[in-house]
């Protein structure tokens, strides 16, 4: 018990300093770009028109907002961090009993990983309702709407007008997105700690735990798109302006999203926050011109 509560405050601390990278992300991964390009440089030193980055969304939002602003649908995301790992730890624990193999071994790297499957599966689909309202309460930036405000008045009004199904939209995307960036990164770490690593070397401790760092960040960047797709989803044709024509396209499937976003070249974005392409199918106002 001790060790839950532990693990909720520190997951708690943390989902308040990163809140305002959250938002700024979604923000984009909608496609709200309400600051023009500047030029600047890319990695190679060229001469490239840019999206502005973090720091320059951030100013934007305080200007309208206030600080404050930066942290909008907090209480939504802070139910669905202490729920999520109250269910994770109690399933960690029904599933304890499982299979032993010896540990290293490819069966212990399987058995782990089913495990921590079902348990990370459990608590996505419990608390994914506060996740749907964490996106809204952040969409409703773009079209200044207070629909959502408080976890309660959010709940009824999204029973209300989209009964339960309305509280899992975008779920079957995350879920997927989660389940094979785990079983990638897990895999990948054990075939480079078992092939490439020598237990013999020094600092070998160290070197395993990085390599599983690594292995996390590419399997993240692997699985990006459906993290993209579940968030459209979650906010799309639900009565914002955000998720209506004209500003977004109406998808019957996540399936639907998947695919337009593919054929405009935009699976990536919202991925990185400093440098920034211009998206496909987008047009600006720079120097009294019309950019493409």
């Amino acid at each position: 018990m001790a060790d839950t509560c532990g693990q909720i405050l520190l997951g708690s601390g943390l989902t308040v300093l990163s809140h305002p990278l959250m938002y700024i992300k979604v923000l984009i991964q909608v496609g709200h770009e309400p600051l023009s390009p500047t030029l600047g440089r890319n990695l190679f030193g060229r001469q490239v028109y840019q999206l502005p980055g973090l720091f320059a969304y951030a100013k934007h939002i305080i200007k309208i907002d206030g600080k404050v602003g930066l942290f909008k649908g907090l209480g939504p995301r802070l139910c669905a961090g202490t729920i999520g790992t109250v269910v994770h730890s109690k399933v960690v624990q029904v599933l304890g009993g499982s299979q032993k193999a010896v540990e290293g071994s490819l069966q212990h790297v399987v058995n782990e990983t089913t495990k921590e499957m079902i348990a990370r599966s459990c608590a996505t689909i419990v608390t994914h309702p506060f996740h749907v309202i964490t996106l809204r309460c952040m969409v409703q930036f773009i079209g200044r709407e207070t629909k959502y405000s408080g976890v309660f008045d959010s709940i009824v009004m999204v029973y209300r007008e989209e009964g339960i199904l309305g509280f899992f939209a975008g779920l079957i995307p995350r879920l997927l997105g989660d389940v094979l960036s785990l079983w990638i990164c897990n895999l990948l770490a054990h075939l480079i700690n078992t092939y490439a690593i020598d237990d013999s070397m020094s600092h070998t401790g160290e070197i395993k735990n990085c390599s599983q760092a690594v292995t996390g960040f590419f399997a993240s960047m692997l699985t990006y798109p459906f993290v993209l797709v579940s968030n459209l989803m979650a906010v799309n044709n639900c009565g914002l302006v955000g998720g209506l024509p004209p500003y977004a396209s109406v998808y019957p499937t996540w399936v639907d999203c998947w695919r337009h976003l593919s054929r405009e070249g935009n699976m990536s974005r919202g991925n990185s926050l400093f440098f920034r392409k211009l998206p496909a199918g987008k047009m600006y106002a720079i120097d009294q011109k019309r950019f493409f």
